[in-house]
């Protein structure tokens, strides 16, 4: 059974239909990254799945239909949105950041030994723990988005264009990190901007255009994939930035 699952949704704006029918899943332990140009739908498909935009059609979470809940309630349950602006508390530090994300918590006890646990995945997190949020580099504050939704305990991890605005070598530190919460039991899909990135870290992809699934399957095929080579992987091996969204 997929952890996480999205079934023939609809997202409209007024009369204007952004996303159209789309149905994609991610299975337990499982990376997905959801490609397209800019304008094609792939943020409005997150900001549906988190319950910020009404939809048609069904989200699950293992197996549970959550469509009608609150955002809220959809992350008490464990489902937990990496916003593309990060949307950090620049004048708390760090370690308060981290720890508003276990704000919904019932279970106080485990609380200090996870913080301990996103400083391992994010060491530099604890070297600034008490420094202010906001005197942080672009890199550090998206380690600390990523850190602050691990503090919630999710079952799976959206995360919105995690490499926007970051030099290249800090894009690859943040993917070798995303890649290792594998170890966590977390599930993610992402949005991204960095085709290649994406799928060297992923295990499988959709490609959205226009609103409507045109292509997935694992990852390994597609990055050799001669449509997905010329449209957004510019044809060499390096990590290159594909069209935002």
């Amino acid at each position: 059974m997929s952890v996480f699952s999205i079934d023939n949704v609809s997202v409209s704006y007024g009369k204007v239909e952004a996303v159209r029918d789309v149905s994609l899943n991610v299975e337990p332990g499982q990376i997905v990254t959801l490609l397209g140009p800019n304008g094609a739908g792939k943020s409005t498909l997150l900001l549906a799945a988190i319950g910020l935009l009404g939809l048609r059609g069904r989200v699950r979470l293992q197996g549970r239909d959550i469509s009608a809940l609150a955002v809220e309630d959809r992350v008490e349950r464990g489902l937990c949105l990496v916003p593309e602006r990060r949307e950090l508390f620049s004048e708390m530090s760090v370690q308060d950041n981290l720890l508003l994300g276990a704000y919904s918590r019932p279970d106080r006890r485990t609380v200090k030994a996870d913080l301990y646990q996103v400083f391992r995945h994010f060491p530099r997190l604890e070297e600034r723990c008490k420094q202010a949020a906001g005197t942080l580099s672009g890199g550090e504050r998206q380690m600390l988005a990523i850190g602050r939704a691990l503090m919630a305990k999710p079952k799976v991890l959206l995360l919105d264009e995690p490499s926007l605005g970051l030099a290249p070598l800090i894009v690859r530190e943040i993917f070798r990190t995303i890649a290792s919460l594998r170890e966590l039991g977390v599930s993610i899909l992402i949005v991204e901007q960095n085709a290649r990135a994406a799928l060297e870290t992923a295990d499988f992809g959709y490609v959205l255009e226009t609103g409507e699934i045109v292509q997935s399957g694992p990852s390994a095929a597609l990055v050799h994939d001669p449509k997905l080579i010329a449209a957004y992987l510019g044809g060499n091996s390096s990590i290159t930035a594909a069209a935002s969204g």
